[in-house]
């Protein structure tokens, strides 16, 4: 792609640059967080359907640099760009990206079954509910088959024992506890809230496949205080890469 079509960003405290386009959908905080919360053990095979550019995959890899990671990615544009990433960050070694579609189901990729999936469902299933999103950046908020057809693919692509972890929109957190709980368990929940005095916007699930422990609702992560700077201190650690979101 074009120099001129990109723009070049650094994230996790400038360890990882991250080269996308300035149009489409954008690698932000849910990237960050859903990285955050990769504890892939050395030689684990990690798999992130819906990649993106990479953003959530490159810095999950930076963290975790024993682990092996896997991106799958539909759209061809951001797909090369995911693996052009990988090379810029000299992770090409430890990083893999495939073309391939969430809606087509985990067997159409071929692949042997991951130690663990971590992802970010597009979050929208009916597009009555969005305002004219920019068409560069539909595919990334419309689930095509909906939270269903994410959740399968990830119950699927995932070894018994092994993690599910992703984040989501606080209101379909019934909807993501209901698609799991026939073949997963032990869940935690960690809700993201902008503020201590407001509600969580954001959750990030973890479940085991198999797993049979109570469910934990864990502390939440305040991202901004009222006073002070853009992020709260324990947001900021996170985002540097200075801490992570331990379960």
């Amino acid at each position: 792609m074009d120099d001129q079509q990109v723009t070049e960003d650094r994230v996790l405290g400038g360890r990882v640059r991250l080269r996308q386009k300035p149009d489409g959908y954008r690698a932000g905080m849910d990237a960050a967080l859903l990285a955050a919360a990769c504890d892939a053990l050395p030689d684990q095979r990690v798999l992130e359907p819906g990649c993106g550019v990479g953003g959530a995959l490159l810095a999950a890899a930076t963290r975790r640099p024993d682990a092996l990671f896997q991106g799958v990615e539909r759209d061809s544009a951001a797909a090369a760009l995911a693996a052009g990433n990988a090379a810029l960050n000299g992770l090409a070694d430890r990083v893999a990206i495939r073309e391939g579609d969430v809606e087509a189901g985990f067997r159409a990729l071929a692949l042997p079954v991951f130690d663990a999936v971590m992802t970010n469902p597009p979050f929208f299933d009916d597009p009555a509910v969005l305002r004219a999103p920019a068409p560069a950046k539909s595919g990334a908020w419309m689930a095509d088959g909906g939270l269903s057809a994410w959740t399968s693919f990830c119950l699927k692509a995932v070894r018994e024992g092994g993690t599910i972890t992703l984040i989501h929109r606080a209101d379909r957190l019934a909807d993501i506890l209901a698609l799991l709980a026939p073949k997963a368990g032990s869940f935690k929940i960690r809700p993201i809230a902008p503020f201590a005095d407001a509600p969580a916007k954001r959750v990030i699930v973890r479940a085991v496949k198999t797993g049979k422990a109570p469910l934990v609702l864990l502390p939440p992560l305040v991202l901004h205080d009222r006073e002070g700077g853009k992020h709260s201190a324990r947001a900021e650690a996170i985002l540097r890469g200075e801490a992570a979101l331990d379960w």
